[in-house]
C-alpha cells in the first residue's frame, strides 16, 4: 500500500486512516469500552497507523456515565503508541442541537492538557482546530500552535472544515500540515481546496468518506438503523427516500467498475479518492473488524484515470444533499 506524507513533515502513514469517533459518538449507544479497545487494537494489527479522535467525541453509556472517545483510544494504543500518528481536536462543544466554538489561547492550552491526560500520552502528533472560531483570528490560533510545537506538546497541526482564506492566513504564521474536511463522492464542495493543498504542501484528510455509510449501500431505509438512540444518521438527507434513490443510482455506475476490481461499493468510495489525489487520506471508521479489514484493503485498489472520470462524469449530473458533523 502506498504511503502518504503528512504535509512537509517526516511523518508518513498508510493511505487509509482510522476514524475513531463512531465507537463513542453519533452512531448509537457507545461500544462498551473493553470491546472498543479490542477493535482499535485489531485495527493496528490490520495495518492502520493514523488514528483520529477529538475532545468532543462523547456518548452516554447505558449506565448513564460519559464515554470519552479519547480515553478509549488512549487506553487502546498504549502498546503501540510510538508506531502510529495520533490526532485529536479542540475548540468544539456539543450543545444539544448546535455547536459552540472556543479557540481562545487559554482554551486551546487547557483543552490540550485534558486531551493528553485522557489519551495517556505526553504529546499529540497532529492537533486540529476542530472548527474555525469567528471570535478568534487565524493568526492567533496559529501562533499558539507554533508555541505548542516548540514546547514539544504537538508535532504538527491542522484545521478541520477550513476555508481557503483562513487556511492561507494561518499557514503564513505556522505551516499547516493537514486539513480535515468532509469529502466523498456525495460531498465534493471542498474540491476547490485541492489546488491550494498542492500549492502549500498540505495533506487533505477526508472525514465521512462514505457519506456516513450511504456509499456502502448497506442502508436502504431509516429502519436499518434500529431505534436511532444517540444515532445522528437517520435524520441525514442522504437517508431520505429521495436520498437513498439517488445513492443507488450512483452505485449502479460505481459497482460496474468495482466488479472489474473485485471491490465493494464501500471500497470503491475510498479507492476513488486516493487514486484521484496522492495527498489525501480518508478516515473511515467501523465497529466491525471485518469492515475495518475491507476498508483498509481499498488502499490496494488501483483505478485508472478513465475509470475515475466515468464516476466523476456521473457525479457531475447529480446533486446530493448530505449532512453530518464529526
Amino acid at each position: 500500500m502506498k504511503r502518504v506524507q503528512l504535509g512537509k513533515t517526516d511523518m508518513y502513514v498508510n493511505a487509509i486512516g482510522l476514524g475513531c469517533m463512531g465507537l463513542s459518538h453519533a452512531s448509537g449507544v457507545p461500544t462498551p469500552k473493553e470491546e472498543a479497545i479490542k477493535i482499535l487494537r485489531a485495527a493496528h494489527d490490520i495495518g492502520y497507523d493514523f488514528y483520529d479522535t477529538a475532545e468532543c467525541y462523547t456518548g452516554v453509556n447505558p449506565d448513564g456515565t460519559i464515554n470519552y472517545n479519547e480515553e478509549v483510544v488512549g487506553e487502546a494504543i498504549k502498546p503501540f503508541r510510538e508506531d502510529i500518528i495520533l490526532c485529536t481536536k479542540f475548540g468544539v462543544t456539543h450543545k444539544g442541537d448546535h455547536l459552540e466554538f472556543d479557540s481562545s489561547p487559554e482554551k486551546i492550552r487547557s483543552s490540550l492538557e485534558g486531551s493528553l491526560k485522557r489519551l495517556q500520552t505526553d504529546y499529540v502528533d497532529i492537533y486540529y482546530q476542530h472548527r474555525m472560531d469567528p471570535k478568534v483570528e487565524p493568526e492567533i490560533v496559529a501562533n499558539v500552535m507554533k508555541e505548542l510545537i516548540e514546547e514539544g506538546k504537538i508535532k504538527a497541526w491542522g484545521i478541520s472544515e477550513a476555508s481557503e482564506d483562513y487556511l492561507r492566513r494561518a499557514h503564513a504564521v505556522c505551516p499547516v500540515t493537514v486539513i480535515e474536511n468532509r469529502y466523498s463522492m456525495m460531498a465534493r464542495w471542498h474540491e476547490n481546496l485541492m489546488p491550494v493543498c498542492q500549492e502549500l504542501g498540505i495533506t487533505y484528510v477526508a472525514f465521512s468518506p462514505m457519506a456516513n455509510g450511504a456509499l456502502t449501500g448497506a442502508y436502504q431505509s431509516k429502519k436499518d438503523f434500529g431505534t436511532g438512540e444517540q444515532d445522528f444518521r437517520p435524520s441525514m438527507p442522504q437517508y431520505s427516500d429521495e436520498g437513498i434513490k439517488k445513492t443507488n443510482e450512483l452505485l449502479e455506475v460505481v459497482n460496474v467498475i468495482g466488479e472489474k476490481h473485485q471491490a465493494t461499493s464501500a471500497q470503491m468510495s475510498l479507492a476513488w479518492m486516493i487514486n484521484k489525489y496522492d495527498f489525501i487520506i480518508p478516515i473511515p471508521g467501523s465497529r466491525k473488524i471485518e469492515r475495518l479489514k475491507s476498508n483498509f484493503e481499498s488502499g490496494n485498489v488501483e483505478l485508472s484515470q478513465d475509470e475515475i472520470k466515468t464516476i466523476d462524469d456521473k457525479l457531475d449530473t447529480m446533486d446530493f444533499k448530505v449532512f453530518g458533523g464529526h
